[in-house]
């Protein structure tokens, strides 16, 4: 195992969304059509660009963020959290006409929760805006990315990032059609079981479905595809070696954000020279870590936390 201490930091490039998340906790998640008595409320900054920008920030990674907030006091204070976590913010690009991105957030009280996103500034950042970040791309070790931007942007970027041998990680969330095209041009795709779903047609059940789910997005013409469990961790699929990789056993306060810590330990662990399996097992870690918490980028934990608990587990192949 690497240790952050043996090593350089790793420059990532996160293009992806900055949003204000307005928690409400309950003791379950309402039916469409009723309303029910919540408990504690929580306004707390997140985007999945955000989140995994400060993951892979705080696990060891230099990290530029590439987004567009309004001009606003949700996107001022946004802008603040991320120099704060000595993020390079020179790409958070302002948009006069647009607000701030807000994401509604119900969580219940097994941790479980739902979410409702309205991007705002998030859906105008451009191609052209890409176009001013083109140099830091190129001089990355890695980019990462989601789909709270637009499919247009996301595609421009992979694009330029293939064009001069960049590896890109996919968060394909929230879903949506994704051409045979773009994934071709991926390094790794790591979706979560709904998403496999929507990607492969494949329910995603146990470790068999998730194996046919990860064959069928590995034809579309990309050879890794990581498949996220929550609390049974993860399905990789490297090539045509195949592994279920479980996360730690621990007591779940709240999953929100914890998909954002992993993609962002993945990333990190991954730009260090390690296997996609070690960093898949390094990112179980980070992410298991991450729902004992409440919150989204307050429950991020640091790289010495993770180097704490980390040992890989290898369960028999499917």
């Amino acid at each position: 195992m690497m240790t952050q201490s043996n090593i350089r930091k790793p420059k990532i490039v996160v293009v992806g969304s900055s949003n204000t998340d307005m928690v409400v906790k309950a003791n379950r998640l309402p039916v469409p059509g009723e309303t029910i008595l919540g408990g504690t409320f929580l306004m707390i900054p997140g985007g999945k660009g955000a989140n995994q920008a400060i993951a892979a920030k705080r696990l060891g990674g230099e990290v530029t963020f590439v987004s567009k907030i309004g001009m606003d006091l949700f996107g001022m204070q946004a802008l603040e959290i991320y120099r704060s976590e000595r993020i390079h913010t020179e790409y958070v690009f302002s948009d006069n006409r647009l607000p701030s991105g807000v994401a509604l957030i119900s969580v219940d009280s097994s941790g479980e929760n739902c979410i409702i996103v309205a991007s705002g500034a998030n859906m105008s950042l451009s191609p052209e805006d890409i176009e001013k970040v083109k140099q830091e791309i190129i001089a990355s070790d890695l980019i990462l990315m989601q789909l709270e931007i637009p499919l247009d942007t996301v595609e421009y970027v992979v694009n330029l990032a293939h064009k001069h041998g960049k590896k890109v990680i996919l968060n394909p969330a929230p879903v949506t059609s994704l051409s045979n095209e773009l994934i071709r041009k991926l390094y790794a795709i790591l979706p979560n079981r709904i998403e496999a779903q929507m990607l492969s047609g494949v329910t995603v059940t146990d470790l068999r479905s998730a194996h046919e789910a990860s064959r069928i997005i590995s034809d579309k013409g990309i050879e890794n595809v990581v498949i996220t469990l929550g609390k049974e961790g993860a399905y990789v699929k490297e090539k045509d070696y195949c592994l279920h990789l479980p996360a730690l056993d621990v007591e779940t306060l709240d999953t929100t954000g914890a998909g954002d810590v992993f993609c962002g330990a993945v990333s990190v662990y991954l730009s260090e020279g390690n296997s996609l399996m070690e960093s898949v097992a390094f990112a179980n870690v980070a992410a298991s870590l991450s729902v004992t918490r409440i919150g989204a980028q307050s429950a991020i934990p640091y790289r010495r936390e993770v180097e704490n608990e980390y040992v890989i587990k290898n369960e028999p192949l499917i």
